[in-house]
């Protein structure tokens, strides 16, 4: 049984506080703060998930660590391991598959899924973030481009993913002031507080079935 020694200095099994909740693996490149505020929140009893699996493409990604430093499983799937992004992506499948995972969440994993197997037998169980008002903005470097645009309104756009660029149906946004922002890095910094909170949140409900999918709308229950 898998143990982590909680602020209280009281040693609490994971399998027990986490179970019959939904089963999450995150995917990440980098920090994945996005993937300490998840696993923050599930702790608090603010999100109804247990973190099954952390699956990365980059074996220096700080997440590791974190991931480690608290007892959940660690897989590392290296494009450069396989000849084409097919065969990386089935082996992402095979992973996920084995860890019994209901619920796959993006949190800074820099690589687009093209697995046509992986999408369909996941379809509206993979989620990603992106930090701008979708449609707006889609692709790398959302709060550069809102900068340069100009808007005074960005935000955050939770959404699922399909073989398309961030125009998977949309889950969950919400907006961000942004008028005072003297950068992009500004801009950021403002949307990835609110991330932080929100991906959790849509986890949560994810978890109590409190949405469903008809078409491209995300209807909330």
């Amino acid at each position: 049984m898998n143990c982590f020694l909680h602020v209280s200095l009281k040693y609490i099994c994971y399998d027990d506080i986490y179970m019959g909740r939904v089963n999450v693996a995150i995917l990440a490149s980098g920090r994945g703060s996005n993937f300490k505020a998840i696993l923050e929140e599930i702790k608090e009893g603010r999100c109804n998930a247990k973190i099954n699996v952390l699956i990365s493409d980059n074996p220096k990604a700080p997440a590791i660590a974190h991931a480690r430093d608290n007892v959940i499983p660690v897989e590392i799937v290296e494009k450069s391991d396989f000849d084409s992004r097919a065969k990386m992506d089935l082996k992402i499948k095979e992973i996920l598959d084995s860890h019994s995972v209901d619920l796959v969440v993006l949190a800074g994993y820099m690589l687009i899924l093209k697995g046509k197997e992986l999408l369909e037998a996941y379809k509206n169980k993979i989620i990603n973030i992106h930090p701008a008002l979708l449609p707006s903005f889609p692709g790398v470097d959302a709060q550069k481009q809102a900068f340069e645009y100009g808007v005074k309104v960005s935000g955050v756009t939770i959404h699922f993913v399909d073989s398309t660029l961030d125009a998977g149906p949309i889950i969950y946004q919400e907006a961000v002031d942004i008028s005072e922002c003297k950068s992009a890095d500004e801009i950021s910094e403002k949307i990835l507080a609110v991330e932080h909170k929100a991906y959790a949140k849509v986890i949560d409900l994810f978890s109590k079935n409190k949405f469903r999918t008809q078409g491209r709308r995300v209807v909330k229950d």
